[in-house]
């Protein structure tokens, strides 16, 4: 067989297979692995765009040290060069190699050196040497020890891997303070256990004398994310670890635990305590290491309460995991743990396929700002012509309940009810009043459809909560909340999110988006419904690039005038009340309330945070449909077809436009209102 004939499995397995054989890798704990590096962007009906593979990952004591491109040995050896040192970026590998098994080329990611090399190829202890001048201990301890895979059921996707091995990377080098920013759904609880693992076995400590098993303390401000976080880490022995809650400090009369290695609680009530919070049980130098998650809204905030417990528990090491990266609102959480060592952003876990993309369906009304003119019904509270109301004002100092009743209509007749979805309210008593709403619309026939999740609802909500999580229920199917779920509600089939609330900042704007970028299988997207202009939120420079104005609503009902939201304030979940004791009420006149109109515009968003077309996002979902359509008497012939095979195989009918009661030929999906007819 000539070179020329030669595929590229044939060069792989006569040629470089050997090579590699012959170094030492594969033996003596060394692997050689072919690595899927991420699976390709979601599109429509289970299809996935372009994944990336690496040919062969060269790992060696918990290292990927290197990354090789194969080619077929008729081509040039330098033809993969490109893509090693793409895979080598992505998988934070020290080298890359191309390679067509009769020459090599090298290229040191570090210095930026590179060149054709000769055999033979580096063994596994000397790639290493070259990698990691300075020795440390520390870093061949963690490295012996393996992930903890489940059975072989989790494998660390390769930014997972990278943020294990930063984090990991910076104990060893003895660093006391330590931030991982990843976008939430990229399982930073996954990440967390990994560490805490590798850390445990390893027998890490402060005294850095491998001469006992480390104390771990994971901290979290929610019990939510602390009893998700207790249940992940059931892998190792029961008796290491304890959960501090109310009811074991009930139990011990309010003595603390010591007698275990992984400790978890929340900042509230390791404050509480009388006299003194019973956190300061501990002598500060009892933990061996602190996780802090969501660590934004937690001890690193300079004005917070919480951060003298992280003072005091200074001589432990602290890891802070928070999925927002740098801005004005948490600048004092980085000036604490520093810049972070690794980073995932958002756009990142959408186009690499780990994380589902989105659009945003921003509903404009003739209702979104009111002003009393005398001919409303007061029905509690004192009001005076001309006062005006904007978003911010509404349901934290008047509530008009017909306003919120349109707004459920508006989005309930549109979206699949038997799809979950969760609804952001602006306060404790409004999620309340638009569960009763949704209920009173819903098409299902069961009480719970629609459920209300709360600091108010106590344990109730919990089991509500953790019956919408489980997949195989679809009772209840929608939840309303108003601060409690904005974080750390792992629920994966989430189709929509409605924002009936001001958004504070993007940072939580990013946040609630998080509730549906969980990948689920059938689920090519979600919806956010934007009730309150948060895709403002959007314009961030750092994030998005330089912001572009969305496409506003074209000719129809009057557009209100924009408003700046309001910051409510309140505290989340974890007690307290959010509702201010006087509000107004006020009924609408029947007229009012057969006047209020819709406006809608769709916005498309790219893995860069940019708005795209509506080509673009359709293109990206479904690939390229140039075939599909044949010319615009076509299109017109296939349009009027509810049947028409295109767009039942496809799903393509509930992503086009709608159409007008008096204009068979398209609109845009700018300026429709409640009024036209949905495809449905």
């Amino acid at each position: 067989m000539s070179i020329h004939e030669e595929t590229e499995a044939d060069t792989r397995a006569e040629r470089i297979d050997p090579v590699l054989a012959r170094a030492g890798w594969g033996k003596n704990g060394s692997k050689v692995r072919r690595e899927v590096i991420c699976p390709g962007r979601i599109q429509s009906g289970g299809t996935r765009g372009k994944g990336l593979s690496a040919d062969y990952v060269l790992i060696h004591k918990g290292q990927k040290l290197a990354v090789l491109e194969a080619k077929r040995a008729g081509v040039s050896h330098r033809s993969g060069t490109g893509q090693a040192k793409d895979y080598a970026t992505r998988l934070g590998s020290r080298y890359a190699y191309a390679s067509n098994g009769l020459n090599w080329y090298q290229i040191d990611m570090a210095t930026g050196a590179e060149g054709d090399m000769d055999l033979p190829f580096p063994s596994p202890d000397a790639l290493w040497a070259r990698s990691f001048a300075d020795h440390n201990d520390w870093r061949e301890r963690f490295g012996a020890v393996a992930f903890e895979e489940n059975g072989g059921k989790w494998q660390p996707r390769y930014y997972q891997h990278n943020a294990i091995t930063a984090a990991l990377e910076a104990v060893a080098q003895d660093q006391r303070r330590i931030l991982l920013t990843l976008a939430t759904g990229t399982g930073k609880t996954s990440i967390a256990f990994q560490i805490a693992w590798k850390l445990f076995h390893a027998k890490w400590n402060i005294t850095r004398e491998p001469v006992r098993r480390p104390r771990i303390l994971f901290l979290a401000d929610r019990n939510i994310l602390a009893d998700q976080a207790f249940n992940s880490f059931s892998a190792f022995p029961s008796d290491a670890i304890t959960r501090i809650d109310p009811a074991t400090l009930r139990k011990t009369g309010g003595r603390v635990p010591r007698n275990a290695s992984l400790f978890f609680t929340i900042f509230q009530t390791f404050m509480t305590g009388e006299g003194k919070p019973i956190f300061r049980q501990y002598d500060p130098d009892f933990f061996d290491f602190i996780i802090i998650d969501e660590c934004h809204r937690g001890g690193a905030k300079d004005e917070s309460e919480w951060r003298g417990l992280l003072e005091y528990f200074a001589p432990a090491t602290q890891l802070g995991l928070t999925a927002t990266p740098k801005r004005k609102h948490n600048a004092d959480t980085y000036a604490y743990f520093g810049e972070p060592v690794y980073t995932y952003a958002l756009r990142d876990g959408i186009e690499d396929g780990f994380l589902t993309p989105f659009k945003v369906r921003q509903m404009a009304s003739t209702i979104d700002e009111y002003v009393y003119e005398g001919s409303d019904q007061v029905l509690e509270g004192e009001v005076e012509d001309g006062d005006t109301f904007t978003e911010g004002d509404f349901n934290t100092r008047v509530i008009i309940e017909e306003r919120e009743l349109s707004r459920v209509r508006e989005f309930m007749g549109q979206i699949d009810q038997r799809h979950k979805t969760l609804v952001f309210c602006a306060t404790q008593e409004h999620a309340a009043l638009v569960r009763d709403l949704i209920n009173q619309v819903k098409t299902s026939t069961h009480p719970n459809y629609c459920v209300r999740v709360t600091a108010e609802d106590g344990a109730t909500g919990d089991q509500h909560l953790r019956d919408f999580q489980d997949n195989a229920k679809t009772i209840p199917t929608i939840l309303t909340t108003s601060q409690k779920l904005s974080t750390g509600v792992d629920a994966l089939n989430v189709r929509n999110i409605v924002l009936m609330r001001p958004i504070r900042s993007m940072i939580e704007f990013k946040q609630i988006i998080g509730r549906g970028t969980r990948v689920y299988e059938g689920k090519d997207f979600f919806t956010i419904w934007d009730f309150v202009k948060a895709h403002e939120n959007f314009n961030d420079p750092e994030w998005d690039g330089e912001p572009i104005d969305p496409e506003p609503p074209r000719p129809g009902p009057t557009e209100p005038k924009p408003t700046e939201p309001t910051d409510t304030g309140g505290p989340d979940d974890e007690g307290g009340t959010d509702e201010p004791k006087a509000k107004i009420r006020i009924q609408l006149a029947d007229g009012k309330t057969r006047a209020i109109r819709y406006l809608a515009t769709t916005t498309y968003w790219g893995p860069d945070g940019k708005p795209i077309s509506v080509q673009e996002f359709m293109e990206r979902l479904f690939g390229d449909l140039t075939g599909l359509i044949t010319d615009e008497e076509h299109l017109r012939k296939v349009w009027s077809d509810r049947e028409c095979p295109i767009f039942c195989v496809t799903g393509i009918w509930s992503m086009l436009p709608e159409r007008s009661k008096d204009d068979d030929d398209f609109q845009g999906t700018a300026g429709r209102t409640s009024e036209g007819l949905r495809a449905p």
